[in-house]
Order: C-alpha cells, then sequence, then structure tokens
C-alpha cells in the first residue's frame, strides 16, 4: 500500500511539474482544440471514436498540431486499454510485450487495446513489419503519429490497414484559446499584444504557444504579460505591424516587383514574413503578380510562383521562406507586361456592355446528330491540317461574331518572350484586323 500511495504522490509531483503543454492535454475528444475538419460533430474521426469503432489509424500533420494530445484524449473517450511508445526508444521487444499484454487483456476481459507509436516513421520496416500481426488479427488499434509522409515512411502493407488522417497547423482563434487556458492553468494575465504576438509567432504550432507563453509568465511574474515579456521568450523583437501596415507593406512589396527591384521584394518578403503575415497571402499575391504583370513577357513567371505556393504547403515556414524569396527575385527581375490582365478586363467590360454575338455557324458544336443538316460545322477549317505551311497550325478564319471581327483585347507588347507572341500575331494578322494601339503599360 505504501508502494502505492509513493507512486501516486510521485506522479502527482511530477505532473505538476510537467511543461505547461503536457499538463493541458485534454482527457477526451470534446476538451481538443482545433482539427473540426476531424473533430466536429458528425466529422468522421468523431463518430469513429464515440462509436469505439476507431480502427487503425496514421495521423500525419506538423508539429505542435496536436496528434499526441489528440490520440490520449481517443484514449480517454474509449473503453479500451491504452499504451503508448515512442519510436526514438521503443524497440521489437517492447513492441512484442505490448501485444503480449494486448492478448491477454482480450482473452481475459474481452478488452481491446489500442497503441498510440509516437514518432513511427522512425521505426525500420523490420519493427514495423513486427506490428503487422497484431494489427490484421485486431489484437491491436495502432495509432501512429508521424510529422513525415507516410507513402514514403510508413510499410504499405502497415499503412494499407490504417485510415489517414492529416492535422492541420492551428488556427490563429485555436491558438488564443489554447494561450487562454495556459493563463488560467498558470495563474496569470496577459496583455492582448503579448498574446498576438505569441500567436503569430507560433506558425500554427499549439505546442510552441503554450511553451512560450509559459516562459514569458516565469519572467513577468508576479506582474502580468506584456509585449516585452513574450520577445523575450521567443527571443526575438516584435515587428510593429498595424491594420494599416498590413495594406502599405504589401503594396510596397508588389509595387517594387512591378518595378523591377529585387533587393527591395526581398525586403519586403522579409518585413511581412517577420511581422506574421500569412505567408499563403503572400504566396496568392505573387501568383496574381505573375499574370497581372509578368504576363506572357515570361509566362515562366506564373510556373514559379505557384510552385512556390505549392512549396510552402509542402515544407511550411521558415524552410519555405527560401522557395518564397526565389518567387519574389524572379518575378521583380523578369520582364513586364500587363497585356494578359488589359485584354480579360478590356474583353469582360465589353462583354458587360452588351458586345455580345451568336457563335459563328462553323465553329458551332457538330458533334451530334443532325448538327450538318442545319449547318453547325459548316466549312470549319481544322488548323493542323496545315502544319506544313509557312505559319505553321494556322489558317485564317473567323472566330469572333459578325458584329466583334474587328475587335481586338490582346494587344501584346515587345518585352521579353512576348516579342515572339507579337511577331507571330503580326505575320498571322490581316490588314483589316491590324491595329497601331501601344496604350496600356503600367
Amino acid at each position: 500500500m505504501s508502494g502505492d500511495l509513493f507512486t501516486a504522490a510521485a506522479e502527482s509531483r511530477l505532473r505538476a511539474q510537467a511543461p505547461l503543454a503536457a499538463r493541458l492535454r485534454p482527457q477526451t475528444i470534446d476538451d481538443v482544440v482545433g482539427q473540426r475538419h476531424l473533430l466536429a460533430p458528425g466529422r468522421p474521426l468523431r463518430r469513429l471514436v464515440e462509436q469505439d469503432r476507431l480502427s487503425s489509424a496514421l495521423l500525419w500533420g506538423p508539429p505542435g498540431t496536436g496528434k499526441t494530445t489528440l490520440a490520449l484524449a481517443v484514449a480517454g473517450t474509449t473503453a479500451r486499454a491504452f499504451e503508448q511508445l515512442s519510436a526514438v526508444t521503443a524497440g521489437v521487444k517492447e513492441v512484442r510485450d505490448v501485444i503480449e499484454r494486448a492478448r491477454q487483456r482480450l482473452g481475459e476481459r474481452d478488452q481491446g487495446t489500442i497503441l498510440f507509436l509516437d514518432e513511427i516513421h522512425r521505426f525500420t520496416k523490420a519493427q514495423q513489419d513486427a506490428l503487422l500481426p497484431a494489427v490484421e488479427d485486431g489484437t491491436l488499434v495502432l495509432i501512429g503519429a508521424t510529422t513525415e509522409n507516410p507513402f514514403f515512411e510508413v510499410n504499405p502493407p502497415l499503412r494499407s490497414r490504417s485510415t489517414l488522417f492529416r492535422l492541420e497547423p492551428l488556427e490563429p482563434d485555436d491558438l488564443r484559446q489554447l494561450a487562454g487556458r495556459g493563463l488560467v492553468a498558470l495563474a496569470a494575465t496577459a496583455t492582448d499584444e503579448a498574446i498576438d504576438l505569441l500567436v503569430e509567432r507560433s506558425n500554427g504550432d499549439g505546442r510552441q504557444v503554450l511553451t512560450s507563453l509559459e516562459v514569458a509568465a516565469a519572467l513577468a511574474h508576479p506582474s502580468e504579460v506584456e509585449l516585452v515579456h513574450a520577445e523575450a521568450a521567443l527571443g526575438t523583437s516584435a515587428v510593429r505591424y498595424g491594420r494599416d501596415d498590413h495594406y502599405d507593406v504589401v503594396s510596397a512589396f508588389i509595387k517594387s516587383m512591378r518595378g523591377s527591384d529585387p533587393d527591395a521584394a526581398v525586403y519586403w518578403l522579409a518585413r511581412m514574413l517577420e511581422a506574421g503575415e500569412d505567408p499563403r497571402f503572400i504566396a496568392r499575391r505573387m501568383t496574381i503578380f505573375a499574370s497581372e504583370d509578368v504576363g506572357m513577357a515570361d509566362p515562366q513567371a506564373l510556373v514559379v510562383a505557384t510552385a512556390a505556393a505549392h512549396a510552402l504547403e509542402l515544407v511550411g515556414l521558415p524552410e519555405a521562406q527560401l522557395n518564397l524569396a526565389q518567387a519574389a527575385i524572379h518575378l521583380a527581375a523578369a520582364p513586364k507586361s500587363n497585356r494578359s490582365a488589359l485584354a480579360i478586363w478590356r474583353a469582360r467590360a465589353d462583354v458587360a456592355a452588351g458586345a455580345l454575338g451568336e457563335v459563328p455557324a462553323h465553329l458551332r458544336d457538330s458533334h451530334y446528330s443532325g448538327a450538318r443538316v442545319i449547318g453547325h460545322g459548316a466549312g470549319y477549317d481544322y488548323p493542323h491540317d496545315h502544319h506544313h505551311d509557312e505559319l505553321g497550325g494556322w489558317v485564317a478564319q473567323q472566330y469572333l461574331p459578325d458584329g466583334l471581327r474587328e475587335r481586338q483585347w490582346y494587344r501584346p507588347s515587345h518585352h521579353g518572350q512576348e516579342q515572339d507572341v507579337a511577331e507571330r500575331m503580326t505575320a498571322r494578322r490581316t490588314p483589316t484586323t491590324e491595329t497601331t494601339d501601344d496604350q496600356g503599360d503600367r
């Protein structure tokens, strides 16, 4: 009995001294913050847990998104026994011991077992294979957590027997809710400015918010946590970034790229990143810029911008700052043309103003029975039949409605690769549709 009392006291003392993030781990899934796409009423993971029908699962997401928290919350919600291992310290022997205990529970008490294996990607193929028979026959329900892509790091047989749940970085409101719980646990208070800085610098990582808050509260004790304490906890200075700053800095960033100044573009990018600007917003602005301000002068610019946006989703910050910087420099250094943007703006304005017309008969759909009888498709000249001609795959043919034949919305500039487009269009253009209008570049 004394041994049990000593053990309980030791565990209680350890819990009291544990990091704030560990002390605030929820007991059930109702207490989990964030991941509403999995845990909101009616969502898949919640339904499986509430019905105690969860089969083996892989929780995949960035650090601090709640993989361990979620597994422990599942353990608090289900009637099954719960075992926990870390792939960093456990080996095949520990796995076999868990499997043996699970078989005993199943045979003696008809109780299932959930094994939570943290950092499952660190297990070798042999170690993962040791789990497979117990997962296959239902002895164990495996919940594996990983920050790595499970399609690369988890053996196909084990992965195919598991449901994959992708966890996303926590939203700012989720992080503020966590910080609020942390302040209650610490019996502390904090200014909105301090909490905002902790949230902005966390990049969706709930554990980082709580760890930084705990340090800031210790520095401020017994006073309120202020911005200076949050800065000290993070080891950085806060860049002042109000609502007006947001619009002004973004404007400076766009205008620097438009003005072909890579140094200024990188500087304003750095300002935004240091201020905690949403990097996805930055990537969206560069993707728009690639078509609006570079366009056909460098068609590769759109590829670079969208690749940077994809890289951001794939690797996240801070590493993705490299991808964003490369894209910003490419866009700033690229030749500029806004003629693609002007083309769609002009065309839509004309359509909205009533510039409508019937589709010419030879362009109408002729892929149904009876179309030829009413003249649809009649006289259409297939351009690919002219690939041996001087202009290669082009034939003079009307593509606009009769009343709009002379309209020209896209007027290529002579900047960068758009010069080639201009030359091709000039060679193909008939005298009646030529234009000398060279206005529009901004």
